[in-house]
C-alpha cells in the first residue's frame, strides 16, 4: 500500500487528481465518478484504451505514455496521484510525484474517501464478485434507486463500469487480491467464497482466509455480513462473525434461518434459468438471465443485499431478470459459419470449472472448444493441475502463453505446465499468440461453441477468429 489519508482533507486531495494506468477497470472507474463530481481529472496508460473516449468526452486530460510531464498538463499540481498495486513506484511518474512532494494514494483509498456520506454495499468473494455487484446494481437501478457504482467489469446494459448516482448508495466490487478492500467500511458485505488464491502478494492460504476475517472488522456497527452458506470457508467466516456480534445472512442450499435465503433447486434453461428460494417463509422464483447455476447463487446473494439496502423484494427479482450480463462474463461475441464465440475471464481453476459447465448447458449437441490464457506465472505454477482438471470439461483445449501482467516470467513455468496435464480432451499448446486464431478456425465446426477464456489478452481473439470463420464461409 502506498501512503495512507490519515488525517488530509479529502475533497482537497481528490478535486485535481492524476491517474496512472488510467484505462484500467478500476481506474477508469474511479476517473468516471470524480469527473461527474466536478474534479478536473487528468490521467496516463503505457497504451491507448476504449475508455479514453468516453473520460476525454466528460472533460479528462490522458496522455498515451508515460513521463514525468504528464503531471502537469491542466498548467498546475495536481492534489494527488492515484495508482493501483500494478503500477510500480519505478514508474517515472510515480518517482516525479514522490520526489515533489505529492500525495500519493492507492485507487482503494480513493475510492473510499467517495464514498463517504453513502450507504455502502461491498461484495467480496474469490469468484463471482464482478457479476454479484453488478446484479446488485442493476436491480437497485431497476428499483430507481440509482447507487453509484464501482465494478471490475462494464456492465452491458450502459456499458459503464462506474457512475455518480444520487440515491445515497454506494455499490462496489470489493477486491481482495491485494488487501486494499481493508480500506472499505460497509454497512452491507457480501462474501461469495473464500479459495485461496493471490499468493504472490498474501504468500499463504492462512493469510489469504486472514485478510477476509479482517475485512468483516470492517463492517459498520449495526451492518450486516452475507455468505454463501455451501462454501465452507465463507460459512465459517460468517459463524466467526457472529461472534464478533456481526449480524449475518446466508444464502445456499445449506441456509436455514429465519432471515437466510435457502436455495430449493436451479433449473436451466435456454436464456438463462430460474433459482426457488425459500425466503421468510415465502418460496419465490427468482430468474436469472445469464447460465451456470453459480450465476444464480450469485443473484441470491445480490437479492439479500438489495433488501439491506432497503429495495423493494418484488422490484427486486424483476430487476435481477433484466440483468444481460457483464462485460467478458460469458460475452457473446457473435457468430461466423455457425460457430457462436464467447469470450469469459475466468481465471483460477473454480472460476474455469464453473463456467464450462454452463458452457456445456449452452452449447447444446456441438463441441465445446476453449482457448485458455493463463494469467500470472504464480498462479500458474500453484495451480497447473487444477487448471487441467477443469479444462478437461471441454472437447478441445487450446492453451497460449501465460500472460505475465504484473510478474516477471519464471524459468519453466508456461502454458505446457497446464497443457501437458490435460486429460478427456484435444489438446492443443500453441505458445505463438498470432498462429492461435488459424488453430481454432481449423477445430471449430458447425454447430459448436468456442469460448476464449483468461483475464488477459486473449479477448482480442475472438473478434480475429469470427472475421476468420467468415472468411472461410465464403
Amino acid at each position: 500500500m502506498t501512503e495512507t489519508l490519515g488525517e488530509r482533507n479529502l475533497p482537497e486531495l481528490l478535486r485535481r487528481p492524476h491517474l496512472i494506468g488510467i484505462g484500467g477497470a478500476g481506474m477508469s472507474g474511479i476517473a468516471r465518478i470524480l469527473l461527474a463530481r466536478g474534479a478536473r481529472v487528468s490521467g496516463s496508460d503505457a497504451k491507448d484504451s476504449r475508455a479514453f473516449l468516453t473520460l476525454r468526452a466528460q472533460g479528462a486530460r490522458i496522455e498515451v505514455g508515460q513521463k514525468p510531464e504528464n503531471l502537469d498538463v491542466f498548467d498546475d499540481t495536481p492534489s494527488a496521484v492515484i495508482v493501483s498495486t500494478a503500477i510500480r513506484k519505478t514508474n517515472p511518474e510515480f518517482a516525479a510525484a514522490r520526489e515533489r512532494g505529492i500525495p500519493v494514494l492507492h485507487r482503494a483509498e480513493a475510492l473510499a474517501a467517495l464514498m463517504e456520506g453513502h450507504r455502502v454495499a461491498c461484495i467480496a468473494g474469490t469468484h463471482g464478485k464482478t457479476s454479484t455487484t453488478s446484479m446488485l446494481t442493476v436491480a437497485l437501478q431497476h428499483c430507481r434507486l440509482d447507487p453509484s457504482f464501482a465494478i471490475g467489469g462494464d456492465l452491458n446494459e450502459s456499458g459503464a463500469n462506474a457512475h455518480h448516482g444520487e440515491g445515497g448508495i454506494f455499490v462496489a466490487e470489493a477486491d481482495e487480491s491485494d488487501g486494499s478492500f481493508l480500506t472499505y467500511s460497509p454497512s452491507v458485505a457480501v462474501v461469495t467464497n473464500i479459495e485461496p488464491d493471490h499468493l504472490d502478494h498474501h504468500g499463504t492460504a492462512d493469510a489469504y482466509h486472514a485478510v477476509f476475517a479482517d475485512f468483516v472488522r470492517r463492517i459498520e456497527p449495526g451492518g450486516v455480513l452475507i455468505v454463501c452458506a455451501d462454501d465452507s470457508a465463507a460459512a465459517a467466516l460468517g459463524d466467526r462473525a457472529e461472534e464478533l456480534g456481526v449480524r449475518v445472512r446466508r444464502y445456499g442450499r445449506s441456509a436455514s434461518g429465519e432471515s437466510d435465503a435457502m436455495v430449493l433447486e436451479y433449473h436451466p434453461g435456454e436464456d438463462g434459468g430460474t433459482v426457488q428460494v425459500v425466503l421468510g417463509g415465502e418460496q419465490l422464483q427468482v430468474k436469472v438471465a445469464v447460465p451456470g447455476e453459480h450465476m444464480a447463487f450469485n443473484a441470491v446473494g445480490a437479492l439479500l443485499a438489495g433488501l439491506e439496502l432497503g429495495a423493494d423484494l418484488d422490484a427486486l427479482i424483476e430487476g435481477l431478470a433484466a440483468f444481460g450480463g457483464v462485460r467478458r462474463r460469458f460475452e457473446f461475441k457473435g457468430r461466423a459459419a455457425d460457430v457462436r464465440v464467447y469470450d469469459d475471464y475466468a481465471h483460477h481453476p473454480t472460476e474455469v470449472a464453473a463456467q464450462l459447465k454452463a458452457v456445456r448447458q449452452t452449447a447444446g449437441a456441438g463441441k465445446v472448444v476453449v482457448v485458455f490464457q493463463p494469467h500470472l506465472y504464480s498462479r500458474t505454477k500453484a495451480f497447473a493441475g487444477e487448471f487441467a482438471e477443469a479444462l478437461g470439461l471441454a472437447d478441445e483445449v487450446v492453451v497460449l502463453d501465460v500472460y505475465g501482467a504484473r510478474e516477471d516470467p519464471e524459468p519453466g513455468v508456461t502454458g505446457e505446465l497446464v497443457a501437458s496435464r490435460i486429460t478427456g480432451a484435444g489438446v492443443h499448446y500453441e505458445p505463438a499468440f498470432d498462429r492461435a486464431v488459424n488453430l481454432v478456425a481449423d477445430l471449430a465446426k458447425p454447430g459448436d461453441l468456442v469460448v476464449t477464456m483468461g483475464a488477459g489478452d486473449v479477448t482480442q481473439l475472438g473478434p480475429e477468429l469470427l472475421a476468420e470463420l467468415d472468411r472461410r464461409d465464403r
